[in-house]
């Protein structure tokens, strides 16, 4: 038997294209920008549903025994999850309409009943997609304790029945997400054997794994159990396939698709697809007459559109003639990778119809602030327009400090939360709260991920924040502010010896105590910064080495989460203790202690 599984993981809500810049200096096209110099690169929009929609239906149009899988974490990350909880992800999965999908942690980011409502939308159609997740045993009051989800799905194709079980990653799911108290994650290879066994028994000799698991975890995981033959995975947001990906500006881990062999020395084909709807994978599997498998192929696609925009000037883009575009077409199409795709109407109409509704939902109030929340990046810098600057002369901004506590608020797995000054970007008056108001205090896409170190390098991230505006001529957005975490901060003396009496209190939920530099603590903070940009440049080798977390959770929806959970709990956003700031005492670069509030700069 032959088989066509055509997957995809990971799309975090995101439901639209996205786009990429593409050199095309040496095309020779007609095109010029303003003053008659050549176009040196376009814009390319590639992913989203609507491609992806008219991707899926014409690979399956073109194959037999073809399965449609999701690997999970189809929810959160955009504001389409924040205004329409799951709708609009289910809206457009629909059209595709999975064979199967299985559950990921970021599934039971609001709780069980957040998923149950997800599921319903998700099943609200002639479509109907079984939710798998073999290890996830709800609690008996569970939202999803009756009928929501199952260990497997057995499908045919061509007269012969094909097992599909889903796994969840476990520890991560009740670790960083929200999942009801007494719902309960069980180990993810026991769990695999125990139902491959079961279905085995039934006299099912095709099985497939549908992890969200990790891609390298998935790889020990084949090599771990018997009776495997194909791994479509998620979570770790990989992306597999050749130099095409590479050439275009992408990071591929891998060839697409793996082959490794399970206990029993039988190959097992392993796949992931990356992330956010940008590429979908299609798996050929062969198979034997005992259902073990004899070949491993396939790759993946990424859809593109075949109009093409770029910079005419710093405030007009213009969008190519049809001679240009079909030059830059026959480029991107000389990458096996890359298929033209035409956006399928009716899921771009759904995409239409949830966008036009966003703007009216942004003004959505999700809470209060009792009192007008200062912004400033250095203490006594005076940015803020709606308060003195005598105000933040000494400990800095109030809304900063809150923003670093509301991520690791919001992250269950962090003892410390850590912001730079730059990204947060207005003062917050007293009043009402709206979504739009959350989305423009953070308006970049960043997410919050979380990076286990030693009390040393958080001191040392603290000082080489400082050192790119004090010392490198960098931005006063690197000013760190952090929960969990203080520090006094003297700027006249030299690079390393700014920052002294650094004391933690993991999540404000005990004493403060001097930090322990040689003692491990986890920190969430933003990618932006994690990644060693704006001066945090302790953070670059743990982040380069791939020791980090990335939540996907996007620090706008992190605070908006934050202000509901306070507005559920009947409380406003406020200012926080001033034994919670995170700057206690500051000393300008002048040597003036603000303090004593006679201070003139900063």
């Amino acid at each position: 038997m032959d088989l066509t599984i055509l997957h995809m993981n990971d799309h975090h809500s995101h439901i639209t294209a996205d786009s990429f810049d593409f050199d095309v200096s040496g095309l020779d096209l007609s095109a010029t920008i303003e003053g008659g110099g050549p176009v040196s690169e376009i814009e390319v929009a590639y992913g989203g549903f609507p491609m992806m929609v008219s991707l899926f239906n014409t690979l399956a149009g073109q194959n037999e025994n073809v399965l449609k899988l999701h690997a999970g974490d189809a929810i959160t990350g955009t504001l389409f999850y924040t205004l329409f909880s799951g709708a609009a992800d289910a809206a457009v999965m629909n059209q595709i309409c999975f064979d199967a999908f299985a559950l990921g942690n970021h599934e039971f980011d609001d709780g069980d009943a957040g998923l149950a409502k997800f599921l319903d939308a998700l099943n609200s159609t002639a479509c109907e997609t079984p939710a798998l997740a073999a290890n996830v045993v709800p609690g008996a009051s569970s939202a999803i304790a009756s009928g929501y989800i199952q260990p497997y799905t057995i499908l045919e194709r061509s007269g012969q029945q094909i097992g599909i079980i889903g796994i969840d990653i476990a520890g991560k799911t009740k670790n960083s997400s929200q999942p009801d108290a007494d719902t309960q994650f069980l180990d993810e290879t026991t769990t695999a054997q125990q139902y491959i066994d079961e279905l085995e028994g039934l006299g099912v000799d095709k099985i497939i794994l549908l992890t969200h698991y990790q891609y390298q975890q998935d790889l020990a995981l084949a090599a771990n159990l018997s009776g495997v033959d194909v791994i479509v995975g998620g979570d770790s947001h990989t992306l597999l396939g050749s130099d095409t990906y590479s050439d275009l500006g992408f990071n591929p881990i891998a060839p697409y698709p793996a082959q490794v062999s399970n206990s029993d020395g039988e190959p097992v084909c392993v796949v992931q697809a990356w992330e956010y709807a940008h590429i979908m994978g299609k798996l050929n599997v062969s198979f034997d007459d005992d259902g073990v498998v004899t070949h491993c192929g396939g790759q993946t696609y990424m859809p593109i559109s075949n109009s093409f925009s770029y910079e005419f000037n710093d405030d007009e883009n213009r969008t190519l003639n049809s001679n240009d575009t079909f030059a830059v077409t026959q480029a991107l199409t000389g990458y096996p990778e890359v298929a033209v795709t035409q956006a399928d109407a009716s899921t771009a109409d759904l995409v239409e119809f949830f966008d036009s509704q966003t703007e009216e939902l942004r003004q959505t109030v999700i809470g209060s602030v009792a009192s007008d929340l200062c912004l400033e990046r250095f203490p006594g810098q005076g940015r803020s327009t709606i308060c003195d600057v005598s105000l933040t002369a000494n400990m800095g901004s109030d809304i900063s400090n809150i923003v670093a506590k509301a991520f690791m608020t919001v992250t269950p797995t962090a003892d410390i939360g850590i912001q730079n000054g730059g990204g947060v970007r207005v003062d917050v008056p007293a009043g009402d709260y709206t979504i739009a108001d959350a989305y423009t205090l953070l308006p970049f896409s960043n997410t919050l991920v979380t990076l286990e170190m030693t009390g040393q390098q958080i001191i040392d991230v603290l000082e080489d924040a400082l050192a790119n505006a004090l010392d490198n001529g960098g931005s006063t957005g690197s000013y760190p502010y952090a929960s969990g975490l203080r520090y006094n901060i003297d700027a006249s003396q030299v690079a390393g010896s700014r920052v002294s009496n650094v004391e933690v209190n993991p999540r404000v939920a005990g004493n403060w105590t001097p930090i322990d530099t040689a003692a491990t603590y986890t920190v969430v903070t933003n990618d932006f910064i994690a990644s060693g940009q704006d001066g945090y440049l302790a953070f670059k080798p743990i982040y380069d080495a791939g020791n980090f977390v990335d939540t996907f959770t996007e620090y706008a929806q992190g605070f908006v989460d934050y202000v509901e959970a306070l507005n559920e709990a009947g409380q406003s956003v406020d200012k926080l203790p001033a034994a919670e700031y995170s700057t206690q005492n500051y000393i300008g670069a002048d040597g003036c202690d603000h303090s004593t509030g006679a201070c003139s700069g900063f």
